[in-house]
């Protein structure tokens, strides 16, 4: 029976060290700034301008618990959007704010590891006099709901270290919402780069009503064609990056990595963000990507950065930006409406392996979209793998629940790299048909590892059965040990430059797989 090596922790040790490592469960420090309309002075060290500095300096500094939202209120009470999805260190955006109270005030809060508290407040504005701004409003044949609300503050970002942020609205009655905000990093050059997924959270929001999913009335063909970045985020105003991208940023922040931090958005806009990466990260929920997006993460690829998917169905939407970045086109199953899709075929906004210009998303990932729902264990097929490393698993050995709600499989009936080496093979059954969820790793001719989980929820099993995500599908610890464990093992061997120049060439077994 094949097990995998014990170097480095062992099991007592590994498991140890994993539970440790779920975060939430330390007490809180101090908070990180005093309440003014000024950022928190950085510790000498951070003047340095080392972005490692930097980074080491922020990890040390003390965090603040209260980070957390206690009460919602009615979602009239206090809500808010950033004009700029990310803005780079220093630069300003505005806050358009709607509350039915007399007065707010708002806190950022960078989001990480900080001993276990998970964020530090950097900046605090004082207490500003409330409008109401109403609802908003539905437009065009593409049904794209926009807040249109008057500005309410201008916020600088001068000495707020890059990181992934969220703003807390607070009413004077104590009513709280988020607003998101990236600070991200210029130069990703030598550093492990977090992309944040915000075209896919935008896609799901049904703030107004609306969504890329669904209508007002509940119905698929009354969704919205286009959403629009002018409006809030309904329920708590996060739920995408807190439930799929935050565990991911907690414990790469906790290793001590070089870290930067971009956005969907931006990996559209070019700029050589991802030159000279060591690694890219895509965190969890990255559904909607542009062919734009998709030509810079292959790029970086093909230039030896190596990539990880934490998540599943990922790049399965192509999707447009329009209006500088505040608008996602996307036409779906009415894709035949689309302004482009005789014009520029290449653009036409439906799923990539759908045509026209049909370019599925396992040539790049190695896996392909397979099915939605499913519940079921995560399978271990190859625990010799360096992923694996100091596990203790072996072969046949099941996680469960870990497999869900949706999961990518190999599929070499489409584009899909070779070698490939299938590292879990997991039995699902979905809507009735028996398949597999696969997570896979290769090696790419430029020397990039690139790993996929396979599964949707990776990710979010980082935080599994802690104060934050304290249901978690029935994950229980032992699942969060073994992934904490072999997310920590990626990070840390992507962080080191391209994979194929150190690390063990992939064993492609996928005949031998799926031989029957």
């Amino acid at each position: 029976m094949d097990v995998a090596p014990r170097e480095g922790l062992g099991r007592r040790g590994f498991l140890r060290v994993a539970c440790a490592a779920a975060v939430g469960s330390v007490a809180a420090c101090a908070p990180g700034s005093r309440e003014g309309s000024t950022p928190a002075s950085p510790s000498p060290s951070a003047t340095s301008s080392s972005p490692a500095r930097k980074a080491t300096a922020e990890r040390l500094l003390p965090g603040d618990a209260d980070w957390r939202l206690r009460r919602r209120g009615p979602d009239e009470a206090i809500e808010g959007y950033g004009d700029r999805a990310s803005v780079l260190p220093g630069e300003s955006f505005g806050l358009h704010v709607s509350t039915t109270e007399g007065r707010y005030r708002v806190t950022a809060y960078r989001m990480g590891w900080y001993g276990g508290t998970l964020a530090r407040r950097v900046w605090r504005s004082g207490w500003m006099r409330g409008r109401d701004q109403g609802r908003g409003r539905l437009a065009g044949d593409t049904r794209t709901v926009r807040a249109g609300w008057r500005r309410s503050l201008s916020v600088s970002t001068e000495g707020w270290p890059e990181g992934a942020y969220l703003l807390r609205l607070d009413t004077e009655r104590g009513h709280q919402r988020y607003v998101p905000l990236v600070v991200r990093s210029a130069s990703a050059a030598g550093r492990t780069v977090l992309v944040h997924a915000t075209p896919t959270w935008q896609a799901y929001n049904r703030w107004g009503g609306y969504s890329l999913y669904y209508g007002e009335d509940g119905r698929y063909e009354s969704r919205s064609l286009a959403v629009s970045f002018d409006r809030p985020y309904d329920s708590t105003g996060m739920e995408k990056f807190l439930i799929h991208e935050r565990p991911v940023v907690a414990l790469a922040e906790r290793l001590g990595l070089p870290l930067a931090y971009t956005t969907g958005g931006d990996l559209e806009a070019g700029d050589d963000v991802l030159t000279g990466a060591s690694a890219v990260i895509f965190l969890g929920h990255d559904e909607y990507w542009t062919p734009g997006m998709r030509r810079t993460v292959t790029e970086a690829r093909d230039a030896g950065a190596n990539l990880a998917f934490l998540g599943a169905n990922t790049c399965y939407r192509r999707v447009r930006m329009e209006e500088d970045g505040k608008l996602v086109v996307c036409y779906k199953t009415a894709v035949d409406r689309d302004p482009l899709v005789r014009t520029r075929p290449s653009l036409a906004t439906t799923d990539f392996r759908a045509a026209p210009k049909a370019d599925p998303e396992s040539s790049l990932i190695g896996v392909y979209y397979d099915g939605y729902p499913v519940d079921a264990p995560f399978v271990v097929h190859e625990p010799r793998h360096w992923i694996f490393a100091g596990t203790g698993v072996r072969r046949g050995d099941a996680f469960a629940h870990l497999v869900g709600v949706e999961y990518d499989r190999v599929n070499t009936d489409v584009p899909t790299p070779r070698p490939l080496q299938i590292l879990a093979h997991s039995p699902v059954t979905c809507v009735g048909r028996p398949s597999f969820a696969d997570a896979a790793y290769y090696t790419a001719p430029g020397g990039a590892g690139v790993f996929a989980s396979g599964t949707m929820r990776w990710a979010e099993t980082l935080m599994a059965r802690t104060r934050d995500l304290p249901r978690a599908h029935g994950i229980d610890a032992r699942t969060r040990a073994f992934v904490t464990a072999a997310t920590t093992n990626l990070l840390k061997g992507f962080a080191e430059g391209p994979a194929a120049e150190r690390l063990p060439a992939p064993d492609d077994n996928v005949r031998r797989t799926y031989r029957a």
